[in-house]
């Protein structure tokens, strides 16, 4: 079974939480604080595999959690750091964001590693806190939160060309020809359930990857049929080998499928307009074919396309079309980006983040926010330090002056993602 689309979870590992601890022994008077740091949790890694052709695992295990990080203990003895979980994908998988739809990482490279999910920092134990002042500090940090996503992989084949065109023009036999591929074919629509890939072994040049994108109809780009489902894989290949059915051997005209095959991917992506795209007027081998290719020519010199004459099945004119093939990609550019990555600067997001303070009642606030969240997340409000820092926090960020200009007074109730406080001047 090809699957090339799934959703997952990832959880990358929480640090581990610095401890308080102070030493302890029988002639020492004043020991002082020996809390030790919490170890890093795991990170989430992404690896592009050669050794996994599809997106199959991920339909039966849909979640990746990394584990903590260890505390820390006495003795400034710091917690252990977790490993990685790493994740195996195919290359030429695009990890997405699920609820942006940015692209995170675009696996297009065997052994490509890309850490996409972080691992929390481990908290400072409380020996980092003493000063000549401050010698007995009572509070540590708590370890970061791990990130946390929703992913969407996409398996996009990464092929030299790609052969498009309706169902019966003779994609798979021209793929079984010019390849070593062995794609079903027969004589009635849809045969080909999944892309087929085969090599070229080049007399003209280097060797290139040819597949064989199926379930192109009309129709496809809105989700008719099962055109939808590969069309993406068309967004990898560098030139389209577009095989059209010049006998019109179903009654259709060639030339009008020609046009609707490239509306389609008009509609789907506008650039895959812009690629290389040689128009194989297949079984030319019929009378008929002979009769229509004057027009098929006429179409393609005003839309500047190249008419190669092939018969698929008879194994004529392909030397030809393969020969152009790879004259283009020798000249293709070899820095060409498919997908841009982004790239999450963390900490800087979360500083300039916005928070949102809402009324609920008269004497009730709630304060939401990306920043904040965060920030509960790795300080120790319980100690009174942390509680100072804290409340420091709030007024750097302007929270205190936005509860005040809505009017909150002392005693009032605030809500901090769920935690509840009690405001006092």
């Amino acid at each position: 079974m090809f699957i090339d689309r799934v959703k997952i979870h990832v959880k990358a590992g929480n640090g581990g939480n610095g401890a308080v601890s102070f030493y302890r022994a029988k002639y020492v008077a004043n020991g002082g604080p020996d809390g030790g740091d919490g170890g890093k949790g795991g990170d989430i890694v992404f690896v592009a595999d050669t050794g996994v052709s599809t997106l199959l695992d991920f339909r039966y295990k849909r979640s990746y959690k990394a584990d903590p990080g260890d505390n820390g203990s006495s003795k400034n003895r710091s917690g252990k750091s977790s490993d990685d979980v790493i994740v195996k994908v195919p290359v030429g998988t695009v990890i997405k964001e699920a609820t942006t739809g940015k692209v995170m990482a675009d696996m297009v490279n065997k052994g490509q590693m890309r850490t996409l999910a972080k691992g929390g920092r481990g908290g400072r134990g409380n020996q980092h806190f003493a000063t000549a002042s401050r010698q007995a500090p009572k509070y540590a940090e708590q370890g970061r939160l791990g990130r946390e996503y929703e992913l969407l992989l996409e398996l996009k084949l990464i092929a030299d060309a790609g052969i498009i065109g309706f169902p019966n023009a003779g994609k798979s036999t021209l793929l079984s020809m010019v390849t070593n591929a062995t794609p079903k074919i027969a004589d009635y629509h849809f045969t080909t359930l999944s892309p087929n890939l085969g090599v070229v072994r080049s007399k003209w040049g280097k060797d290139f990857v040819l597949a064989d994108i199926p379930g192109l109809i009309e129709g496809a780009s809105e989700g008719l049929g099962l055109g939808y489902q590969f069309l993406r894989h068309i967004e990898r290949t560098k030139v389209l080998i577009h095989v059209v059915d010049a006998a019109g051997s179903e009654g259709f005209d060639p030339v009008e499928q020609i046009e609707k095959i490239n509306k389609e991917l008009e509609a789907y992506n506008p650039e895959l307009l812009k690629r290389p795209q040689l128009l194989a007027a297949n079984k030319m081998d019929i009378e008929s074919a002979l009769e229509n290719l004057p027009r098929i020519q006429k179409y393609a010199s005003e839309k500047n396309f190249k008419v190669l004459p092939i018969s698929a099945a008879g194994n004529q004119g392909l030397d030809d079309l393969m020969q152009r093939v790879s004259d283009i990609l020798e000249d293709y550019p070899s820095d060409i980006v498919f997908e841009e990555n982004y790239e999450e600067y963390e900490e800087l997001q979360l500083a300039k983040a916005p928070f949102t303070v809402e009324k609920l009642d008269e004497s009730t606030y709630s304060v939401e926010g990306a920043s904040l969240e965060r920030m509960l997340g790795y300080t120790s409000l319980e100690a009174e330090k942390g509680m100072a820092f804290f409340q420091k926090y709030l007024r750097d960020k302007g929270i205190i002056d936005e509860l005040e200009a809505q009017g909150i007074h002392e005693g009032d109730t605030v809500y901090l993602h769920g935690r509840q406080f009690d405001y006092y001047k």
